[in-house]
């Protein structure tokens, strides 16, 4: 399945890249759940089942000559983006702090996490159409494809059927997780409410989550609640959730080549500071449509 950025992380004997890897992941939920898979060359190429051979038969009388049909697969393959930041020390704050040392980790630390974010952000609403140099997230794959289901033509209020609808749109088994915002969070738990059903929780990576059918909810500050218009939906004010399976052969994958990297640059000619630079060359690949799965046009109601 590959390895979470921490698992990762704790490969390494650098101290301050785990320490970054932790400061990513701790503020970011869904990140710190999705696996890695380390390439060796600049891109990821995979056949995608696109549909099963059909013959007119799979029943055969004795003697009679059989029909081939085999699958149809369709190449993809998915690029490394760059992504990450620098860091600068000033001279006279690490000269004059207690533990310079300790500084330099705070201010790489506090990069760290911004970084985090963008890629956090870029899961689901990734769109390299809009921010340059971006990799295309969840949303942008699933498209208006078969793996969208619509909540209502002009919005409609969360129930639990269409979660369950939205649960069954992944196969096979169940999601992993179920990705959506504070505010469908707050709906899911009114829900609950009003059925006089307790709050479903689960042990989930190491830290106590919401559930839903035995799946862990997360919430995505990402996910807008200002979703408009789109092919099928009229509307404002909308929002969606989301259902993934993690791993390279059952659909989210993340992707990266060395891992993440903290390099020295050095000392800056224009300021007195030391720079240092959070590189990570990363993408995000959905290896197989079932995988994925949206709910789209959620209202506040």
């Amino acid at each position: 399945m590959g390895l979470t950025l921490t698992q990762a992380a704790s490969l390494t004997n650098d101290v301050l890249v785990q320490g970054v890897a932790e400061a990513i992941v701790t503020e970011c939920p869904l990140l710190s759940r999705l696996p890695f898979y380390d390439l060796n060359g600049t891109q990821l190429v995979w056949n995608e089942e696109s549909a099963l051979g059909s013959p007119s038969t799979y029943w055969y009388a004795v003697g009679d000559s059989w029909e081939e049909a085999s699958f149809t697969p369709i190449q993809r393959t998915k690029a490394l983006t760059v992504l990450g930041g620098d860091a600068d020390v000033d001279n006279f704050l690490a000269q004059t702090y207690r533990n310079p040392n300790d500084l330099v980790a705070v201010t790489i630390e506090e990069k760290a996490k911004a970084v985090g974010y963008q890629f956090n952000q870029a899961i689901i609403m990734g769109d390299s159409a809009t921010t340059t140099n971006q990799f295309d997230g969840v949303k942008k794959y699933i498209g208006t494809g078969t793996q969208r289901l619509v909540a209502g033509a002009t919005g409609a209020a969360l129930t639990l059927d269409m979660l369950d609808q939205l649960i069954d749109a992944v196969k096979p088994g169940k999601p992993d997780v179920l990705v959506l915002s504070r505010r469908t969070r707050r709906k899911l738990k009114a829900l609950w409410r009003a059925s006089g059903i307790g709050y479903e929780t689960m042990e989930a990576f190491g830290q106590q989550a919401l559930a839903y059918d035995g799946i862990p909810v997360l919430v995505d500050d990402n996910l807008p609640d200002t979703e408009g218009n789109e092919t099928g939906i009229t509307g404002t004010n909308l929002s969606s959730v989301y259902a993934l399976q993690f791993g390279m052969k059952r659909g989210v994958i993340g992707l990266t080549n060395g891992g993440l990297q903290v390099e020295e640059v050095g000392a800056l000619e224009s300021k007195n500071a030391h720079r240092y630079r959070i590189r990570w060359y990363c993408a995000l690949a959905v290896t197989r449509a079932p995988g994925v799965a949206r709910l789209a046009g959620v209202n506040a109601s």
